[in-house]
Parts: C-alpha cells; structure tokens; sequence
C-alpha cells in the first residue's frame, strides 16, 4: 500500500514553514507532506487584508486537496488549524481518510472561536488588534505571552523556538477570530477522527472529556462517539518542541494504527 499523503494546517500567526521538521521524516518514511501556508500568513502576508475569514482558510485547504488531487489522506490542524479542518471535512470527505486535531477542538457549526473564549482573551486580543494591528491585523504573540501558556501551554519553548516564531510569524487577520464558521451536519461516514493532547502544562484527553461532559462549547463534539485518543507531553507547539515523536505518531495514524 502506498503511503497516505498528510496535509498539515498551521495554528495563527504561523505558516507551511512551522512543519519543516515534522514534514521531512513524514516524506523519509514514504509519504508526500503538505505543509499549508493559510492566506494572508507567512510567505502570502502580502495577501492579508480585512476581509480574510475562516471561509478564505478553508478553501485554501480544500484547494490544496482538490488541486494536488490528493485521495485518502490524512488531514492535520493545530490550534486555529483545528476549526478550519473540521470544516474542510465537510467538504470534500471522499479525498480523506482521517482527520487530525492536534492540541485543538473542532468547533461547533455556526460558531466563531471569539464565541468560545474566556471574555479576558478575548478583550486581550481584541486590544492587541485595535491598538498593534490597525483594527484588522492580531500580532505575533509576545514571548511573555508564548511562555506563559496564555494561548497554550508554553512547555518545552526554547529561545531558538521563541526567535523563529518571531523571525517568520506574521500577524493573522482579526476576523479570522471573530467570524463563524460553516460545518453543518455529522461528521462524514468514513473519516476518522483523532485528536492529538499536548498534556506538559497542558490538558490530558480525560480532562477535555469531561469539560466537553460539563458543557464546554468548544469541546462539545468530543461528547460524540468514533475519536482516536493521543497523548505527547509536551507543550502546545509540537511542531517545534517534539517534530519527531510527532511525525512518528501521525504515520501510526496514516498506517491505520491509531
């Protein structure tokens, strides 16, 4: 059997470049990566504009599927990257085998993840917005905030991680936080899910079971049946933290092991 192919979708601020490390053992051991750089985000920041939302990011992922013609693949979100692949889902289901929400949740239909937040983040990031970003651009998070897990656990960060987040992140379209987004019906028949912890300061997959029990929105589709359960211990950002352990555990996933 041919290696499955893996797409991987960046969380904010971040693009195709934060898979480098994950991507070459995944393309050593048999299988085409795709790293994604999201619109408006790394090497395409020159296509940020206030009018990018989350339906722009879904359908640069539905065009790399469609345009690499990809079938049976392993779809991957990390954080922001996780709304975005729960959508994507929806739409193009006969190019995928499974899907991946590393460190992330998929996010309810109709919501946007502003709607999800603890009011403090969100006026923390709002005031980022309007006071760094023209009212349309959210920065690059601070090392301060980076390690201070204010938007994930900042466990295993170096200062090498810290100075190429800065080097080559780029701030994110602020709507791309505050506008819904569409993924109606069940998950599609046929794709797996997984979700993938990063439990170092972080949460373990029983704690989110039962936040997801206790009603948190966010969370609530790991109520549903047919999840795949990971555990890495390490901080929010494996990608840069533990590439390897990360790449070996997503070729289980692609090889039907997970």
């Amino acid at each position: 059997m041919t290696a499955r192919p893996l797409v991987l979708v960046p969380g904010a601020c971040l693009g195709g470049w934060a898979w480098r490390e994950v991507a070459g053992p995944l393309r050593a051991a048999g299988h085409e990566a795709f790293p994604v750089t999201l619109t408006g985000l790394g090497e395409r920041a020159h296509l940020a504009q206030p009018d990018v939302t989350p339906e722009t990011h879904v359908r640069d992922v539905v065009g790399v599927l469609e345009t690499e013609d990809l079938r049976d693949a392993v779809l991957l979100g990390h954080s922001y990257g996780g709304p975005i692949v729960n959508a994507v889902a929806r739409r193009v289901p006969d190019r995928l085998r499974a899907v991946v929400f590393l460190d992330t949740g998929p996010l309810g239909d109709g919501l946007a993840l502003a709607d999800v937040q603890p009011p403090e983040l969100r006026d923390r990031q709002r005031e980022r917005a309007e006071r760094d970003g023209g009212g349309w651009l959210w920065p690059v998070p601070s090392d301060e905030e980076l390690r201070g897990g204010v938007y994930g656990s900042g466990a295993g960060l170096t200062d090498a991680h810290l100075a190429l987040i800065h080097a080559r992140g780029t701030p994110q379209p602020y709507a791309t936080f505050t506008t819904p987004i569409a993924a109606p019906g069940p998950w599609p028949a046929g794709v797996e899910r997984h979700v993938v912890m990063c439990t170092e300061r972080g949460f373990t997959g029983s704690q989110v079971r039962e936040a997801a029990a206790a009603g948190n929105r966010m969370l609530a589709p790991f109520t549903e049946d047919g999840w795949g359960w990971h555990e890495l211990p390490t901080g929010h950002w494996p990608m840069f933290t533990m590439p390897g352990p990360l790449a070996d555990l997503l070729r289980g996933i692609a090889a039907g092991g997970g």
